[in-house]
C-alpha cells in the first residue's frame, strides 16, 4: 500500500507537467495564428481611418460645390440646404478639435468663412442672384484654405 501513495504524486506530478506542457503549446499555437491576423486588422482599420478623413473632406467639398451650381442655376431652395449641410458638417468637425480631419491651422483659418453663413443662407431663402456670386467666393475661400500646406 505504500508503493501505491508513493507512485501517485509521481504520477500526479507527471500528469501536471503534460497538462503544463499542452496548456504552453496550445497558447504558442494560438499566438501564432493571433498575432499576423491582429497586425493585418491593425493595418486594415488604419488604413479605414484614413479613407473615412477623405470621405469627409470630399463630401464637404461636394456640399458646398453642389450649392455654388445649384445656385448659378437659379435652384436656390437646393443651393441653401447644400451650403447649410456644408456649414453643419464644417462647424462639427472644426469642434471635434485634436480629432478633426482638419489642421490646426486650417480650422482657424476657417473661423472667418461663418462670418457670413447667416446672411449667405438668408439670400438663398429669398432667391436673391446675388448669393451665386457670395457662394462662388466661398467655395474659392475653402479651396484656398484646403490647399494650403498643414
Amino acid at each position: 500500500m505504500s508503493e501505491d501513495l508513493q507512485q501517485k504524486p509521481g504520477t500526479s506530478n507527471r500528469g501536471m507537467q503534460r497538462f503544463i506542457i499542452y496548456a504552453v503549446v496550445i497558447l504558442v499555437v494560438f499566438l501564432v495564428g493571433f498575432v499576423p491576423m491582429w497586425l493585418k486588422a491593425r493595418t486594415a482599420n488604419n488604413a479605414l481611418a484614413e479613407i473615412e478623413h477623405q470621405l469627409f473632406l470630399a463630401r464637404t467639398q461636394n456640399d458646398l460645390a453642389s450649392a455654388v451650381i445649384d445656385a448659378r442655376r437659379g435652384d436656390y431652395e437646393p443651393a441653401r440646404q447644400a451650403v447649410s449641410r456644408f456649414f453643419t458638417s464644417l462647424r462639427e468637425e472644426i469642434d471635434k478639435a485634436n480629432s478633426s480631419s482638419y489642421t490646426q491651422a486650417q480650422r482657424q483659418a476657417m473661423q472667418p468663412l461663418f462670418a457670413g453663413r447667416d446672411e449667405l443662407i438668408t439670400l438663398l431663402a429669398r432667391g436673391d442672384p446675388a448669393s451665386s456670386d457670395r457662394l462662388s467666393d466661398l467655395y474659392a475661400a475653402y479651396r484656398k484654405i484646403m490647399n494650403s500646406n498643414p
